[in-house]
């Protein structure tokens, strides 16, 4: 299965997510691989907090996040593939040295910066944007940075407070931050997913097809829903889709 992209982080760390989203299986081959490719990229130039850069390629065409919502701007850029990086790496989990050791510096340096900002007076349940906040949940949700379980706990509680009327939030990406949700396994998360759900019923109810994201849109849609009401995900394809 061909994981990596050479000239774009951002379409290795979406082919990895492909995979690992839809248990497809991988070699230890593939695994190793792309991690390797994935940690040659720490600290190089244009990476955040030196984290994984992402290529020349990724910066200047923008990025699109695994749910398919777009990001354009530099800054946003290298910290969103930075974090799915990290994730990234801690769930291919290969016994390499090299791999272990480009993961930890990019884990200290998002540390250090989240350090100076509590130590600033500022609480990081969330960080910068709202879709920077939905990445960086994800990293901690695997336990990627520090203080992962008291700083989601501040996240669902800020996210909580941004919702609209309409079963999103304001200002977070809909289906980026539904799954950064699909991983936290706290109360609050599941009450923001029961304030999701009726956008993810309207979803399944719509006619299939579409592109790649459409098609992860609803098979996430249907792994919430059926979290949720505790069914299997074909018996929620089979009421909704």
């Amino acid at each position: 299965m061909t994981l990596t992209y050479p000239r774009s982080l951002g379409r290795t760390l979406d082919a990895v997510n492909d995979a690992l989203f839809f248990a497809r299986t991988l070699t230890k081959a593939d695994r190793l691989a792309a991690a390797r490719w994935i940690a040659r990229r720490q600290g190089m130039p244009g990476s955040y907090a030196s984290m994984f850069a992402p290529t020349e390629a990724d910066f200047a065409s923008g990025i699109r996040v695994f749910t398919g919502e777009r990001l354009s701007t530099r800054a946003g850029t290298a910290h969103i593939l930075g974090e799915e990086a990290i994730r990234a790496l801690i769930l291919l989990d290969v016994s390499d040295r090299a791999v272990k050791a480009a993961l930890a510096r990019a884990q200290e340096g998002m540390n250090a910066r989240l350090r100076d900002a509590e130590a600033s007076g500022h609480q990081v349940g969330r960080y910068c944007c709202g879709i920077c906040s939905a990445a960086y949940w994800r990293t901690l949700t695997v336990g990627g940075l520090e203080n992962a379980e008291e700083r989601l706990a501040l996240g669902m509680r800020d996210l909580r407070q941004s919702r609209t009327g309409d079963g999103k939030w304001r200002p977070f990406p809909f289906w980026y931050t539904v799954l950064a949700l699909s991983g936290v396994e706290l109360p609050g998360a599941s009450r923001e997913l029961r304030h999701a759900a009726p956008v993810c019923e309207r979803y399944l109810r719509r006619a299939a097809g579409g592109d790649a994201y459409a098609g992860r849109r609803r098979a996430l849609a249907e792994q919430v829903l059926a979290r949720l009401y505790r069914v299997s995900p074909k018996e929620v394809t089979a009421t909704l889709g």
